[in-house]
């Protein structure tokens, strides 16, 4: 087994109800379905702590590819193979790819309004809500860029169209949970999605993922990003 754990790097375990934990790192008291198998907890603001450095990374980045803007947050120190981390990277890669691409935001707000929505999502939504964070980062960035409200029409729609886009092609290949496949798969669905809605185009690379060997739940040739399959 790979590390899982933050603090003892045990495997996790996921409960069918929620209990109240205490975070091993600032000592957080909250409810939660999730710890390790030696029953240590960390919050998800701990868990995610030095996420804001993607800021500074996306304002200075160039590219139009999400896929690479996402590859280099994976590469950074606060990153882990799994967690909520991955539920504002997507959008964030997606709006800074966006961007460059010649979409029409505020880039550095944008980015800031992402982090606060994204970071909302907490870990283990994929499994106990039915609904991937990173494929909700996704709706997120089609709000943001097309500035949806609650009382908004076609915004409104177009975000949900996204979502449901994401969701359902992370729903065909199937669990367990893989947030670098989800990841992937949400941000592919979303270039797509901006070509034909925003008329702007994206890069859409071909993926080949690097990070199977890191993941105790890897699926093997069943992922599309499977060395296997290229």
């Amino acid at each position: 087994m790979k590390e899982e754990c933050l603090i003892c790097k045990a495997p996790l375990e996921y409960l069918e109800n929620d209990i109240l934990m205490e975070c091993e790192i600032c000592h957080k008291k909250e409810n939660s379905k999730t710890r390790c198998i030696n029953g240590h907890y960390v919050c998800n603001d701990c868990h995610t702590k030095g996420l804001d450095t993607i800021i500074g990374l996306c304002l200075k980045e160039t590219s139009k590819n999400p896929i690479a803007i996402i590859e280099k947050m994976m590469s950074l120190p606060f990153c882990h193979m799994h967690g909520p981390e991955h539920h504002v990277m997507v959008g964030t890669a997606l709006l800074t790819a966006y961007k460059n691409a010649g979409g029409d935001i505020d880039l550095h707000s944008s980015l800031t309004e992402m982090m606060n929505r994204g970071k909302s999502v907490p870990g283990g939504a994929c499994g106990f809500w039915g609904a991937c964070g990173a494929g909700i980062s996704t709706g997120m960035f089609i709000s943001i860029i097309s500035k949806s409200t609650p009382l908004s029409n076609e915004p409104f729609a177009l975000s949900h169209k996204m979502t449901a886009n994401a969701l359902g092609q992370i729903g065909e290949i199937g669990g367990p949970r893989c947030c670098k496949r989800d990841s992937f798969m949400s941000i592919l669905a979303a270039v797509d999605f901006v070509k034909e809605h925003f008329d702007i185009e994206m890069e859409k690379p071909e993926v080949v993922c690097s990070f199977s060997s890191h993941n105790n739940q890897c699926i093997g040739k069943r992922c599309p990003f499977s060395k296997a399959n290229h």
